[in-house]
């Protein structure tokens, strides 16, 4: 029996094995699913909301379990690690009561009819997840999903097995049988899932990955939300607060250990002040320290895996091979565990690796433009992402000229992303396809369908 082999990323030993599921569990795991689908659905929605929302206290009651699980298996800082659990568990309520929005029937009225339009569940959901943020990323989907009327057959990403295993758990205790069902394994048990009998596919991770999804899913046209990856950029304006723009390049570079799809990856800087801000950013990072995430000290984990602590030092060589000087970091430490140092590059030219591809880890990368409103955004611009940007300049007017144009789903001015609560997140150009979150995120897991009267 093929298993996944579950190792602690901050020593590199293993501490647990699970077993990966077969492509007849898998296939048993969907038609459960799609049996249970018709009675889930026509729950009442207000019911279905409140079986789901039982959730939020069993995160309270297990966050300190699932918080050990999530820096054991992916190296997350503990106190991040207890912050993801309990942001999430005051997030679920208020999801749920605006999925109930999402799907309560609209009414048009037009000549001598009336014509209802109401909201259907899409039938079954695979819920492919990542491991940077294995309880958030998970529930981004679950949530919508079960609450509009599809079953879900989940499977968590292989670097966090255990943290996805207690999220079914959970829910599951409040659930129907078969309305959510686990499925574990690598990219193979991923492909076999798409490949399945879902009506609908919803998957965050990265680009390539998302492209093989979406090939799969041409056959039989089935549903697709797909949030990937992002090479966020930063621009910083010789006016802009130059200690305020710095520290969030620094904390938005390096947190998670840079792992976050949304992650600041790219910064431009006004020439006038490049300097000054290099300088500022070096002070700055100078206090993330990385250590095992169970130490106190330790402001960054491991990377998830060795593979990406070798793209990470990879990317940096490169930069520095073609011109880029590095003013911190890029040293790859002795000893066990994926660690890697918080990392500053200065001066990094456009066809450096670590410029053009995603780099999820912590290298904070800087770049200059001559203050030009133009050249910063073309350079901005340059990339197939379309996550998220920043903008920082102490010209209001210039600050939403320049946040209008750059192609992103999601843009901060003089502040990092972030949208009121009801907002959705979205990945613009190859950055997503479709997109989560607000009251159209989740409508996404449904289908319209208008009933008109005479």
């Amino acid at each position: 029996m093929s298993m996944i082999h579950d190792v602690d990323p901050a020593t590199g030993e293993p501490f647990a094995e699970i077993p990966c599921t077969t492509p007849a569990e898998l296939a048993a795991a969907v038609a459960r699913a799609r049996a249970a689908q018709p009675a889930w659905a026509a729950m009442p929605a207000n019911e279905r909301a409140e079986l789901i929302g039982r959730l939020a206290d069993d995160l309270v009651t297990h966050t300190a379990e699932i918080a050990q699980l999530i820096t054991r298996e992916m190296g997350k800082v503990h106190k991040d690690a207890l912050g993801e659990v309990q942001g999430y568990a005051k997030n679920v309520p208020l999801e749920l009561q605006e999925v109930l929005k999402a799907i309560e029937p609209e009414r048009f009225e037009g000549g001598a009819s009336e014509t209802v339009l109401v909201r259907e569940p899409l039938g079954v959901v695979a819920a492919i997840t990542p491991w940077n943020f294995p309880v958030g990323m998970p529930l981004s989907i679950l949530i919508p999903a079960l609450a509009t009327g599809n079953t879900v057959v989940f499977k968590p990403s292989e670097h966090v097995p255990l943290v996805g295993a207690k999220l079914a758990e959970l829910l599951n205790r409040h659930l129907p049988a078969g309305v959510l069902e686990l499925v574990q394994g690598e990219g193979a048990v991923g492909a076999q899932l798409v490949d399945s009998d879902v009506d609908m596919i919803g998957f965050v991770g990265s680009r390539a990955t998302g492209q093989h999804i979406m090939t799969a899913a041409a056959r039989d046209l089935k549903r697709l939300v797909l949030e990937l990856g992002g090479k966020d950029p930063m621009v910083v304006f010789g006016d802009a607060d130059l200690d305020a723009a710095a520290e969030s390049a620094v904390r938005h570079s390096l947190r998670n250990t840079g792992q976050v799809c949304c992650a600041v990856e790219r910064v431009y800087i006004e020439d006038s002040v490049a300097d000054d801000f290099a300088a500022r950013v070096v002070a700055k990072a100078r206090d993330w320290a990385h250590g095992n995430g169970f130490e106190e000290s330790s402001k960054m984990g491991p990377l998830v895996s060795r593979e990406q602590r070798d793209k990470v030092e990879a990317q940096v060589i490169d930069a520095v091979e073609r011109g880029a000087a590095l003013l911190l970091g890029g040293t790859t430490p002795d000893g066990g565990g994926n660690f890697y140092p918080a990392t500053v590059l200065a001066n990094v030219p456009a066809d450096a690796q670590v410029v053009r591809d995603e780099t999820f880890g912590p290298v904070v990368c800087l770049s200059r433009f001559s203050g030009d409103e133009d050249e910063a955004v073309a350079q901005a611009n340059d990339t197939p992402y379309g996550l998220g940007a920043n903008v920082w300049t102490g010209d209001k007017e210039r600050g939403a000229r320049v946040a209008a144009r750059l192609k992103a789903g999601q843009v901060g001015v003089n502040r990092y992303l972030g949208g009121a609560p009801g907002t959705p997140w979205v990945g613009a150009r190859q950055s997503g396809f479709g997109f989560l979150g607000g009251i159209e995120g989740h409508r996404q897991f449904t289908t319209p369908k208008t009933i008109c009267t005479a």
